[in-house]
């Protein structure tokens, strides 16, 4: 087994014994996060030079796979940390602040939030009605925040917002804001059917006297199209893919006791249960697939930011998210009612509760939406090795 993958079934270990008490709980997996920096897997992404593991995306991915069959909160955190980790390492290198910043936190094991979605915007990523207002040197940002998932815990947030008050909504910049330089006052709570440890409260944040270097220099549309689409839709896709891993555990773990107290005869789940298998390897197949497209392309802006490539992540998450949900509910068909209970050790309430976030965030009509835009510039592709 490999460092990293040794490291993240320590923290697995530990999210597993607490996800339930997450979950009721709706509270932040603290004791998860604090096996993370304890294995000093928050800066995994940093390069070598700031002190960090250099690791790739394909590396990451399987760390989210590997928590999302433990806790689907703690996985889906770990994965919004690195999304955002990713915009630093591909936008931030030449930057001394955010160099300086990225060094913080591997040594300090920060925590990376996002604050992206916006009253009266949405989730649209790349729209934003608030702006940076500069003055000389330093800049105030104020934003009604309609979610920042673990903001009251984040040791940074990574904001979006106009590049100045007269921009339009579409010029943005990314700013980093440190916990100590910000002040959020919760506007919304995040009661919701799972995915509840993520603790996704609405805010209103405001930021003054804030540093100008702290802006990322490359403008929000370049970060967003070149790191933080892929990132996104690849991790989110290998956290759900944990999440329907352990419910094809579950199924199979059911279907093995029937075949046993049954010696001699194929229980009637087994079927249900190929079925199902056959789902959650091609799940993992169109993943793969996507990681060694990104790994290929990686450093590569133009393949990156081609439609051709922006397509296929977008199929991707529209695919894998809608597929996670049905892998989840045939479990639970094939384990019936013991699936449905809380009591039992094949209940799989948690983990489909959990999972039906898979299609809404981003939701998937305005990914396709935005795919539909995209086909009516894109030229078609008759190879079946290359799209």
């Amino acid at each position: 087994m490999s460092t990293f993958a040794a490291r993240a079934e320590r923290v697995a270990a530990v999210a597993a014994r607490h996800a339930d008490a997450v979950d009721r709980e709706g509270r932040f997996p603290e004791e998860a996060v604090a096996a993370l920096k304890a294995e000093r897997l928050l800066g995994l992404q940093i390069p070598g030079q700031f002190g960090g593991e250099g690791a790739g995306l394909v590396q990451i991915a399987e760390l989210c796979s590997t928590l999302g069959q433990a806790c689907s909160a703690a996985a889906m955190v770990f994965a919004m940390h690195h999304i955002k980790v990713s915009s630093l390492v591909t936008h931030g290198l030449d930057s001394p602040w955010h160099g300086r910043l990225m060094e913080r936190i591997t040594r300090e094991q920060l925590l990376v939030a996002s604050s992206t979605t916006e009253a009266g915007i949405g989730g649209d990523l790349r729209n934003s009605l608030c702006a940076v207002e500069t003055t000389g040197e330093v800049f105030a940002l104020g934003k009604d925040a309609s979610v920042i998932s673990y903001g009251a815990r984040a040791d940074l947030i990574l904001a979006t917002a106009r590049r100045h008050p007269d921009a339009a909504t579409s010029d943005q910049v990314l700013v980093a804001l440190m916990a100590d330089q910000i002040s959020l006052v919760r506007t919304g709570d995040w009661d919701t059917l799972g995915m509840r440890g993520t603790c996704s409260d609405g805010f209103r944040l405001e930021a003054r006297n804030v540093p100008v270097e702290q802006i990322l220099p490359k403008p929000f549309a370049e970060i967003a199209a070149q790191s933080m689409l892929a990132s996104s839709h690849l991790l989110w896709s290998s956290v759900w893919y944990g999440i329907a891993t352990y419910a094809v555990d579950r199924a199979r773990a059911f279907v093995q006791a029937e075949a046993r107290r049954r010696p001699g005869q194929v229980p009637p789940t087994a079927l249900r249960l190929a079925e199902v298998s056959n789902a959650h390897q091609a799940m993992r197949g169109t993943i793969v697939s996507a990681l060694r497209r990104f790994e290929d392309a990686h450093g590569d802006a133009d393949t990156i930011g081609s439609v051709g490539f922006c397509v296929m992540l977008n199929n991707l998450k529209v695919t894998v998210s809608d597929m996670a949900v049905e892998i989840v509910r045939g479990a639970l068909a094939i384990v019936g009612l013991a699936g449905y209970r809380n009591d039992t050790p094949f209940s799989l309430g948690r983990p489909l509760r959990d999972v039906l976030s898979a299609p809404l965030m981003i939701g998937n009509d305005r990914i396709l939406a935005n795919t539909a835009k995209l086909l009516l510039v894109q030229k078609g592709s008759g190879q079946l090795m290359s799209a």
